[in-house]
C-alpha cells in the first residue's frame, strides 16, 4: 500500500479521556494542509479553513460533535474559467460511537433490510476520534459544484447564416443540380 495515498488530507485526533465537556475549541488548517486540500478538491486556492466546535458525552460512551465550519475558497468559473471567490459558513453535527455499538447497529439495519442511515456515526478507534475527515468532507460537500462568476453567461450565437451552399462534401452535387 502507498502510504501517501492512504494519508488523510486533514487529521485532528483527540483522545476521549482528554475531552472537556462543552468546552469551545477551534481547529485551523495550516498552510500546507490548505494547499493540499485545495489540490485535492481542484480549487484555485483555499485561503482559510477553520472549525469551531464543542463535544458532549452521551449515553453508551457516545460523543456528540456540534460545530461550525468556515472557509474562504477560490474556485474556477465553469463558463469563463476566471476565479470565483466564495465564503463557506456551515453548521456541522456528528456522532462518534464505540465500534461495538456501530457493529450492533449494522446488524439491526441488515436484519430490517434498511439501506442505511443518512447520518451514520463515526467510530471511536483506540480511544480516539478524528475530526479531520469530518472537516474535509464537510468542506468538500459544501463547495459549489458549478461555480459561476456573477454576470457570466453561456449564450450561444449562431453567427451569420451561410448564403452559399458548400462547394464540397456529400451534398455538393445536389446543390449544383438545384441551381440549374
Amino acid at each position: 500500500m502507498d502510504k501517501d495515498a492512504d494519508a488523510l488530507p486533514l487529521s485532528r485526533k483527540l483522545r476521549i479521556a482528554d475531552i472537556e465537556e462543552n468546552a469551545e475549541r477551534r481547529i485551523e488548517a495550516t498552510g500546507a494542509e490548505t494547499a493540499n486540500i485545495a489540490r485535492l478538491l481542484d480549487l484555485v486556492r483555499l485561503d482559510s479553513l477553520s472549525f469551531d466546535y464543542r463535544l458532549r458525552r452521551g449515553a453508551g460512551e457516545r460523543i456528540h460533535l456540534a460545530g461550525r465550519l468556515k472557509a474562504r475558497v477560490i474556485q474556477t468559473c465553469v463558463i469563463s474559467l476566471e476565479p470565483v471567490e466564495a465564503v463557506i459558513d456551515v453548521p456541522v453535527e456528528a456522532e462518534f460511537w464505540p465500534t461495538p455499538l456501530i457493529e450492533e447497529l449494522e446488524k439491526k439495519v441488515e436484519d430490517l433490510g434498511q439501506s442505511g442511515l443518512a447520518d451514520w456515526p463515526d467510530a471511536i478507534m483506540d480511544g480516539t476520534i478524528d475530526l479531520g475527515p469530518i472537516i474535509y468532507e464537510t468542506l468538500a460537500t459544501s463547495l459549489e459544484p458549478y461555480p459561476k462568476r456573477p454576470g457570466a453567461s453561456l449564450q450561444w450565437s449562431p453567427g451569420a447564416p451561410e448564403t452559399d451552399p458548400p462547394e464540397t462534401g456529400p451534398f455538393a452535387g445536389l446543390a449544383k443540380l438545384k441551381r440549374r
